[in-house]
């Protein structure tokens, strides 16, 4: 099984059972390590040099976070921005990201036909979370899949757990 690395970044985690289901299949299965941005940097203070290192050791990454106010939480996009500057890799070094296989699990409160061209608010996901999957470009990592759950404040407890079960089915491919 892949050494799986889940980056997990939700400023307000007590009020979502759809992650909290899915963290816990992380919690019991070893070869998956969670890094709960929130809990590690409450003061928003991220330690790059740790994380650039911290980051060699995975065979495949985990990015999971809900969308707030149409984009990744402010933790997760400070952790990105700090933690993949371009300068942080010099030609003829080893990339820790490189051919990777990432994957990235988005919750949002909306309906899937509000992230459409024609919905509410014009954009899709895929769009609202572009600066992370840019970056993970940048870095030639291997985006697997994107999978959203929309309307996860909504979900019934077996609704959860049927989402959680295709995402680990994807992870064990």
């Amino acid at each position: 099984m892949k050494k799986t690395l889940v980056v997990f970044a939700h400023p307000y985690l007590e009020h979502s059972n759809s992650n909290v289901e899915l963290i816990n299949f992380y919690v019991r299965h070893q070869h998956y390590t969670l890094r709960d941005l929130y809990e590690e940097y409450p003061d928003f203070h991220i330690a790059a040099f740790r994380e650039r290192k911290r980051l060699a050791n995975y065979d495949r990454f985990v990015f999971q976070f809900p969308l707030i106010w149409f984009g990744m939480p402010p933790l997760l996009r400070l952790w990105i921005d700090e933690v993949f500057d371009r300068d942080w890799l010099q030609p003829n070094q080893h990339n820790p990201l490189e051919n990777k296989e990432v994957y990235i699990l988005v919750t949002t409160g909306g309906k899937e036909s509000s992230f459409t061209k024609e919905g509410t608010y014009q954009y899709t996901v895929d769009e609202l979370i572009s600066g992370l999957i840019v970056s993970l470009k940048v870095f030639k990592a291997d985006i697997r899949h994107i999978k959203i759950v929309y309307q996860a404040n909504k979900l019934s407890k077996k609704e959860i757990i049927l989402h959680k079960k295709e995402f680990t089915e994807l992870l064990n491919q």
